[in-house]
């Protein structure tokens, strides 16, 4: 099939590399513009650019999709279907009714649970049990359309989103790749969402990334891992110049109490507001490597009794 590829992060390389490799022809592929990265600042450009520029397929990066002369380019690349995944733009009504089949959108959550910017994040912030991906023809609305094809894939206690992230793009690549081939046989059957279950997946603040000690051991370990490893969750404590700032990439609920943000023990377990939460993972500011807990106590010169703001 002739194909427009919509995408931009990491999550969207597995996909468009399968499409291309299934032998679709990517005609076009639309993408966020390079950005500036890194110490140098230079521009940098995105996963999904790099790639495309590998296959050899055009690739175009557009500030807006809107307007007449959007419409046209679009329409040039005589797509029979657009394939959308992360792509961080919105798709107007025009550019949805060009392509012969449609848009279909790959989605990371099972809809409509979680509709929105942030699904894995949220998924596992909330305790879900389950994530997974669906096939979503998309309507103007923000994830409302129909859905084709959906993979589960569970969430085991102490999985971060990172984790979760990298579980869901092979299994998405191959959910769009199936998509494609029932989509070109004419047996692709879209079933409408439910009413009920509707929750939404508003994007990360950076208010969220700062831990609130106070709050029940399950949901501190739970936001611990729903940041980790972007943007991360942090607490601040004096290691000898002052306070500073520490992200915790891993935790897990465990038994304990005191004054919530207490250190209770060597093995770097913090008293939340009811019961414990032992921290697996952690990085200084400023540093690189990523420190168990035992070895962060020991560097950080941290012993049981420190308070964790």
């Amino acid at each position: 099939m002739r194909v427009v590829f919509m995408g931009t992060p990491d999550f969207a390389v597995p996909t468009l590399a399968r499409l291309a490799g299934d032998g679709h022809t990517v005609a076009a592929v639309y993408t966020r513009a390079p950005a500036k990265a890194g110490r140098g600042m230079a521009l940098r450009p995105s996963p999904v650019h790099a790639l495309a520029e590998d296959i050899g397929a055009p690739v175009l990066t557009p500030a807006s999709l809107k307007g007449e002369a959007a419409a046209a380019t679009f329409a040039g690349h005589g797509a029979d279907v657009a394939v959308v995944v992360a792509y961080g733009m919105l798709l107007p009504q025009t550019i949805l009714d060009l392509p012969r089949h449609g848009c279909l959108n790959l989605h990371g959550s099972l809809l409509p649970r979680w509709r929105g910017a942030a699904p894995i994040q949220r998924a596992v912030m909330a305790g879900d049990a389950w994530s997974g991906v669906g096939v979503m023809r998309m309507e103007a609305g923000l994830d409302t359309g129909p859905v084709a094809l959906e993979a589960r894939v569970p969430i085991a206690p102490g999985t971060t989103a990172g984790e979760l992230h990298d579980a869901l793009m092979p299994v998405g690549a191959d959910l769009m790749a199936q998509a494609l081939r029932r989509l070109e046989q004419g047996d692709l059957a879209f079933v409408p969402q439910a009413g009920d279950g509707v929750v939404y997946a508003h994007k990360i603040t950076n208010d969220e990334a700062r831990i609130d000690w106070s709050e029940p051991a399950e949901a501190v370990a739970r936001r611990i891992n729903g940041l980790s490893p972007f943007p991360g969750a942090y607490f601040e404590a004096d290691l000898g110049k002052g306070p500073e700032r520490v992200k915790v990439l891993r935790a897990l609920p465990e038994a304990g109490s005191g004054a919530p943000g207490t250190l209770l023990g060597e093995a770097c377990t913090v008293a939340c507001g009811t019961g414990a939460v032992r921290l697996l993972e952690l990085r200084r500011a400023g540093k690189g490597g990523v420190a168990g807990g035992a070895e962060f106590l020991r560097g950080a010169r941290l012993g049981t009794g420190a308070r964790l703001a």
